[in-house]
């Protein structure tokens, strides 16, 4: 595909379609080609208010649209393991968004149909392709705070959510912990690798949804990171990356950061700032396209043995604290 455009399908409409759908036009030579909906007015009109060249009112019709490239599965999670699959029997690469699926089971399904087809899958981590956070890894890798010792971050929505709201159904993936825990997680994941200890804690809706979420993390080397998530009370949703010889503090939306701040001993502290138009999901839309433009069948920013393993955490968080989907 080296130079030629890249044309996006969405499937699925609804908000996060939309806040996509609204970045895309930043990517350059990202051509929005189809939307697909199960309902035909709803294509019609998300296509008219952004920009798409075509409607479908099913799933199916996106998917074996031959005159579309990549999909990006925007539908709720319960969805995308079914979504994704019927895409990439049809040949389409897909950008499927976070969570992958429910579960690693399903989550591993998707990755050999991917492999077995001969077509690009990723996860839609968009924090992993952030330029801020891919500045925070760079600096410590080069050892700009040390050893790491401790990672906390938090992300937490005020609430109350209503009973028959998709956060509290354990139908759709309800919880915090699949769409808010997930963050704090993959950074310390991004930073650390897969931890040796998963200890969690959490309080549960009476639908059996996690409503807030406590998970400890520990690792060989002795490093630890604290974690929470929540849909009953807006927390700071920050986070800091401590190190030996210093610190690093991601600000509130530490999950799509333009700026944080270095701080280590005897030196005054340093602000990166990062100025970017649009919501911050250009970036993972610009390494899909980067990624088919050479070739490669997965990101090494969010890559298929990254998505597994955070996928393994999240479901040994579930064993612990008692949510089943």
């Amino acid at each position: 595909m080296t130079g030629q455009n890249v044309r996006w399908g969405i499937l699925g409409l609804g908000g996060i379609a939309a806040t996509f759908a609204a970045d895309l036009p930043l990517v350059p030579g990202a051509e929005l080609a189809a939307v697909g909906s199960r309902n035909q007015a709803t294509a019609d009109a998300f296509a008219e208010r952004y920009g798409f060249a075509r409607a479908h009112g099913s799933y199916t019709a996106l998917a074996t649209d031959p005159d579309v490239d990549v999909v990006y599965i925007a539908t709720p999670h319960a969805f995308h393991l079914a979504g994704a699959l019927e895409c990439i029997e049809a040949g389409k690469a897909v950008l499927v968004e976070k969570p992958i699926t429910l579960d690693l089971a399903s989550a591993a399904q998707l990755v050999q149909a991917a492999r077995a087809r001969g077509v690009f899958l990723m996860e839609a981590m968009w924090m992993r392709c952030n330029p801020a956070i891919r500045k925070i890894t760079e600096l410590i890798e080069e050892g700009a705070i040390g050893w790491v010792s401790a990672i906390h971050a938090d992300f937490g929505l005020q609430g109350p959510f209503a009973a028959d709201h998709r956060l509290r159904s354990p139908e759709l993936g309800g919880g915090a912990l699949l769409d808010l825990g997930v963050y704090p997680i993959h950074l310390a994941h991004l930073i650390l690798g897969s931890p040796a200890s998963v200890q969690a804690w959490a309080h549960l809706t009476p639908e059996r949804v996690d409503e807030h979420t406590g998970v400890l993390l520990g690792w060989q080397s002795g490093a630890i990171a604290a974690l929470t998530c929540s849909i009953n009370g807006a927390s700071r949703n920050a986070a800091s990356i401590t190190g030996t010889e210093g610190r690093i503090d991601v600000p509130p939306g530490f999950m799509v950061p333009r700026s944080f701040t270095l701080s280590r001993p005897d030196k005054a502290p340093e602000t990166y700032e990062f100025d970017f138009p649009g919501s911050g999901y250009q970036f993972e839309a610009a390494e899909v396209q980067r990624c088919l433009a050479a070739g490669e069948l997965e990101s090494p920013l969010v890559s298929q043995t990254t998505t597994l393993e955070v996928m393994n955490l999240l479901d040994s968080i579930r064993d612990q604290v008692g949510v089943t989907y």
